[in-house]
């Protein structure tokens, strides 16, 4: 993948003091354009300085939107988060909160999966996961790959006043955690599974048990998949997405009754 071979041959400290003599350059010169002012002014002048904090204040938007639009042509050529977070020293997470929406697949904007096509609508997932940090980062990783209406509930029982609601839309795929307060997973798994009306739609558990005993009862309740959760954050995005790519691209879902 383009992208993935990147690798700066100066250190961020000898990036950093080429760039700031670079921009103070500059600065200096269009701050002395801009007081129409000859170099050899007095270096005291309060005008010529707040000139010059003008003009980098000018400057730090400029570049703010220069990396913006250096963030999506690198999106487009196939890097994604981790790489464009590394090019400006910063997580993957970062990135994405400072370049938000890098990867929302219309024609023109960059694409993480080119082979997607925009659905007719947008796919509805219920997630049912009362961590919210694992919560957030499903969410994150879901919006990567498209248009999601996402509805998060924290036990079972709220999943089933959610589901059984007259107004509540079938929801494309349900993703579910298994140690939750009132009901948990366990349980919500075989009430959907014996439900007429719920127990076509697909339900993948997604937990941290690796118990044996967890996996054989998820499939006995005749759970879709069974995925653990990775520690690693960057991994823990891959799973989630697998997931969404096989329930939601490939496989061919229910009708909606």
């Amino acid at each position: 993948m383009p992208g993935k071979n990147f690798v700066l041959r100066t250190t961020p400290e000898e990036t950093s003091a080429v760039a700031d003599a670079a921009v103070g350059k500059l600065a200096r010169r269009l701050a002395v354009q801009l007081l129409e002012e000859e170099p050899s002014a007095t270096e005291g002048d309060p005008a010529r300085a707040l000139a010059l904090l003008h003009l980098l204040d000018q400057l730090q938007q400029a570049a703010e939107r220069l990396q913006r639009g250096a963030a999506a042509t690198a999106a487009r050529a196939g890097a994604g988060y981790p790489q464009i977070g590394a090019a400006c020293g910063m997580s993957r997470q970062g990135a994405r909160r400072r370049w938000p929406g890098l990867f929302n697949h219309t024609n023109e904007a960059p694409m993480e999966h080119p082979m997607m096509t925009t659905p007719a609508r947008p796919f509805d997932v219920l997630l049912v996961e009362d961590d919210m940090a694992d919560a957030l980062l499903i969410e994150e990783a879901l919006s990567e790959r498209g248009a999601r209406n996402l509805v998060q509930v924290t036990d079972g029982v709220a999943a089933l006043e959610h589901l059984r609601a007259p107004a509540t839309a079938r929801p494309d795929l349900i993703v579910l955690d298994l140690n939750m307060p009132r009901m948990n997973g366990r349980d919500l798994l075989r009430i959907l599974k014996k439900d007429e009306n719920l127990q076509t739609i697909p339900v993948v558990v997604l937990t941290t048990s690796t118990a044996p005993d967890d996996v054989a009862d998820a499939y006995s309740s005749h759970a879709n998949a069974y995925v653990t959760k990775p520690v690693n954050l960057e991994e823990f995005e891959q799973a989630v997405q697998s997931i969404d790519a096989f329930y939601l691209d490939t496989a061919t879902r229910p009708p909606r009754s």
